[in-house]
């Protein structure tokens, strides 16, 4: 299986990310002991040079990382084809204990590795790099979660056994199956549908709210997340049967198979983008009173708000559609 081209695609990047990452991090370590913006030393002007080969190779490096996740399932998905008793991609990450785990880490890393994206654009707009204590502070967290998703990767495709027979999502994604997500299966619809447009529609207003005065930015932020993460509770509880059409049928990955139209792919791709760009507003507020950042972050902000809100409404469309045309009636 190692030779299907994208788990060596994932396997290549993984490696690479993994060296720029330790590369990068040697040089975080360095500039945060070491900075001083005000010294004009031979050890200061090469720091700087430095800091600018290494938001440059993270920025390749977490742009792909970004690409991953997507690719990632896609290839479980693909997988599935291996293994008696999977029907898509949660048979194949149910292979082994790792699958699960590794989806897990990557939307960690999706949303820790965009957040690093804005910081480190916002950083490279100011001209006296005013976040680079910030930033690499972050990178030094960030890189070991990266380099421990790489490994638990690597264990899950190199454990990968064809002749594994494994459970298919009808086992897996009901409420007798003891899991997190039967526990969320096990909740009441309607309660989860108002709980879903609730927060939807907090955020889509908290957004309209900021871009229009410039405040309420965490709360921008705080809403964002929370909508992340109600709107994949909710994808499992009732969005998913109205795709399927079946009201036993609570699978998230399904929906990534030709059948039914690749819906995933654009689903899972405006909630993570909202929650991205909804908690990048959030971050950078505490650096807005910052001098050479004041008459710039306001107008990064508007505009991650404005990217948050297409995400966001882009994703609620597409719910709301399938709800009014789905032929299932709840």
């Amino acid at each position: 299986m190692f030779f299907k081209p994208a788990i060596i695609a994932l396997f290549t990047g993984s490696l690479l990310i993994s060296g720029m990452l330790l590369f990068s991090a040697y040089y975080a370590a360095q500039i945060l002991r070491k900075w001083d913006i005000g010294s004009g030393s031979e050890s200061q002007l090469n720091l700087e040079r430095r800091t600018y080969l290494v938001s440059t190779i993270m920025a390749y490096a977490l742009a792909f990382q970004l690409f991953s996740f997507f690719l990632f399932i896609y290839t479980a998905d693909q997988l599935h084809t291996f293994f008696t008793g999977a029907m898509c991609a949660a048979g194949s990450l149910n292979a082994n204990s790792w699958g699960y785990p590794v989806v897990l880490l990557k939307v960690v890393n999706f949303l820790l590795a965009g957040l690093w994206l804005i910081v480190n654009y916002c950083d490279n707009r100011g001209y006296d790099y005013p976040l680079i204590k910030e930033k690499y502070t972050l990178l030094l967290w960030l890189a070991p979660l990266i380099l421990a998703e790489g490994v638990m990767q690597t264990l899950y495709f190199g454990g990968l056994q064809p002749e594994i027979l494994t459970s298919c999502c009808g086992t897996q994604f009901t409420a007798e199956a003891k899991t997190i997500a039967s526990e969320v299966i096990a909740l009441p619809l309607p309660a989860m549908e108002i709980a879903f447009f609730s927060c939807m529609l907090g955020t889509l207003g908290s957004g309209i709210f900021f871009y229009r005065t410039g405040k309420g930015g965490y709360l921008l932020g705080g809403a964002s997340l929370l909508t992340f993460l109600i709107s994949i509770a909710a994808l499992i509880s009732f969005i998913s049967i109205y795709i399927y059409e079946l009201p036993t049928h609570h699978c998230p990955f399904c929906i990534l198979q030709k059948e039914y139209h690749y819906l995933g792919y654009p689903l899972y791709l405006t909630l993570l983008g909202g929650a991205v760009t909804g908690l990048g507003v959030g971050v950078l507020m505490p650096f807005r009173k910052v001098e050479s950042l004041k008459d710039i972050l306001p107008s990064i902000q508007k505009r991650l708000t404005l990217f948050s809100f297409m995400f966001y409404t882009a994703f609620a469309l597409i719910v709301v559609y399938q709800l009014i045309f789905s032929n299932l009636k709840m």
